[in-house]
């Protein structure tokens, strides 16, 4: 593995990327198992994933159900006559793998909606309905998922990786109990505070609260929103690091120099794909900005000289595992 150092150079506003010949393996974090219906995707080889929902049926005696092979009916298992009666239905819902953008979509009430673009492509015009959703992608090296609530927050989510070499689990929780309600909460007390538009990120439908979405969402729409907002933030940064050199783990990548990066506005720090932090045909570039631009993003960049920050801390949402034998998403009540 290796890292780099950002040294920023004050007369410039620019921040300059050197290596570092003495990298450490990133870890990741492990939290508590959140239960309750949940889709389980046994592992597959490479070219098949068997997905298995499963739930309790509040409404049938929270007896155990699983959804058919078809991905349409119901299935409610009879109590049999001995333990280990297998299944009288066929419950493994057969994707073809690799996988990539894979998504697993969860909506409250109201099926969701997809229709077919030219290209073809999919679209969900599902704004006014309580949605959400996780992504994974199945190749030939390991799954990887995350929850996604970089997008935006609405009926949480969690995952979890169990390893077939006894290598335990990795786990990614969802928000608390309350944790939507919260949320929109502060967002609505911290626009009154600062007359930055924090409640404008919260949707609506018939008078009540959808999502919380994402900065990025509005400032699409809205350049100015929050223009300004971090300019004190990213001074203290390049005032800061004048002096001191910004360690940024870029995990496997060997990288010599990634180029200069100028001061983000609050768009940029919010979108991550704008200003310093777009991308180009410069690949070492390409693998050092996420790691600042998600710094910024935390406003995690002064406690510290290193990102990721601290040992054991997995910041982004996400579970992978070399050889799995269960991957489950959990779905709570919000």
């Amino acid at each position: 593995m290796s890292k780099n150092d950002l040294g920023a150079n004050p007369s410039s506003n620019r921040l300059s990327a050197i290596p570092d010949a003495n990298p450490s393996p990133p870890a990741l974090a492990e939290h508590q198992v959140v239960r309750s219906g949940s889709q389980q995707v046994p592992a597959a080889d490479s070219r098949t994933l068997n997905i298995a929902l499963q739930n309790l049926a509040i409404n049938h005696n929270n007896s155990p159900v699983l959804l058919q092979s078809k991905g349409r009916t119901s299935y409610y298992p009879q109590s049999p006559s001995s333990a280990g009666t297998p299944l009288s239905a066929n419950c493994a819902i057969r994707l073809e793998a690799p996988i990539a953008g894979g998504k697993i979509l969860s909506s409250i009430n109201t099926p969701l909606t997809f229709l077919v673009n030219p290209g073809p492509a999919l679209v969900k015009p599902n704004i006014n309905i309580s949605w959400t959703f996780c992504e994974f992608t199945y190749n030939d090296f390991q799954p990887f998922a995350n929850i996604s609530d970089v997008d935006f927050v609405s009926i949480p989510v969690s995952l979890t990786f169990t390893n077939n070499s006894g290598g335990g689990s990795q786990h990614v929780s969802t928000i608390p109990a309350n944790g939507f309600t919260t949320a929109c909460n502060h967002l609505r007390s911290q626009a009154a505070e600062d007359h930055q538009p924090w409640d404008q990120l919260i949707y609506s439908h018939n008078g009540q609260p959808i999502r919380a979405l994402s900065p990025k969402n509005l400032v699409v729409n809205n350049r100015n929103a929050f223009t300004h907002y971090q300019a004190p933030y990213v001074q203290q940064v390049w005032s800061k690091f004048s002096g001191n050199n910004m360690h940024i783990n870029c995990r496997t990548l060997d990288l010599d120099v990634a180029g200069n990066f100028s001061q983000p506005s609050g768009a940029d720090i919010f979108s991550h794909n704008t200003g310093p932090f777009a991308t180009g045909s410069n690949i070492k570039r390409n693998a050092v900005i996420p790691r600042p631009a998600a710094a910024f993003n935390r406003s995690t960049r002064l406690p510290c000289n290193h990102f990721p920050t601290g040992v054991g801390q997995n910041q982004s949402g996400a579970v992978m595992d070399g050889s799995p034998r269960l991957f489950t998403v959990a779905v709570e009540e919000r």
